[in-house]
């Protein structure tokens, strides 16, 4: 079983950022919001705000949207393109995709993509609220066993070194830069 970052690592770029300009662009009413994610970005950015409420409190653009399931949809029709061909290449049935983007962001492009195992935050699509915490760092890893209890990550492929907990129970893991990969660095299980 391989499992995937998704933004990033088998997308190119953040999601979440290129649908929130999407919006910009398609749902004018997003725009009163801008302030407001403003005047959150200032605790968030002193340390003082946890990332899974200041990321609550930015995707309240949602609440703006008029049909979110046709935006989303919408959306991925424009940046399906922005998934990586190394990865179209080589995916296998058993992938697990796990991201700190919203579940429902990620799951029609997931389907498209004939990806059966989706992680992702619980994030409403209505109000922005959280239900659970950003699925980030060591939440990845109590999610894939608390789905997963008995198997093993055979390869695990992420952009950024928060993921280090899924890459340290990981059989190899390997860092994705761009269209780059390389073996992910002190991995204990990477041997060469």
């Amino acid at each position: 079983m391989n499992v995937y970052d998704f933004d990033k690592t088998i997308y190119d770029g953040d999601s979440t950022a290129h649908f929130y300009l999407y919006c910009l662009k398609t749902q004018p009413a997003t725009w009163k919001w801008l302030p407001y994610q403003a005047i959150c970005a200032i605790p968030f950015g002193l340390k003082i705000m946890e990332k899974t409420k200041f990321k609550e409190r930015f995707y309240k653009f949602i609440t703006s949207i008029n049909n979110i399931d046709k935006t989303v949809e919408e959306f991925w029709k424009i940046h399906k393109s922005g998934i990586k061909k190394w990865y179209l290449d080589t995916q296998k049935d058993d992938d697990v995709i796990i991201s700190a983007s919203p579940y429902f962001l990620l799951e029609p492009i997931i389907k498209e993509l004939k990806i059966k195992n989706l992680m992702a935050s619980n994030v409403d699509k209505y109000t922005g609220k959280y239900s659970g915490v950003n699925c980030h760092g060591k939440e990845k890893v109590r999610r894939f066993y608390e789905v997963y209890p008995d198997e093993e990550i055979d390869e695990f492929y992420s952009d950024s070194l928060s993921d280090t907990p899924l890459a340290d129970i990981s059989k190899k893991a390997f860092i994705v830069k761009g269209n780059n990969i390389s073996n992910w660095p002190h991995n204990k299980n990477n041997l060469q």
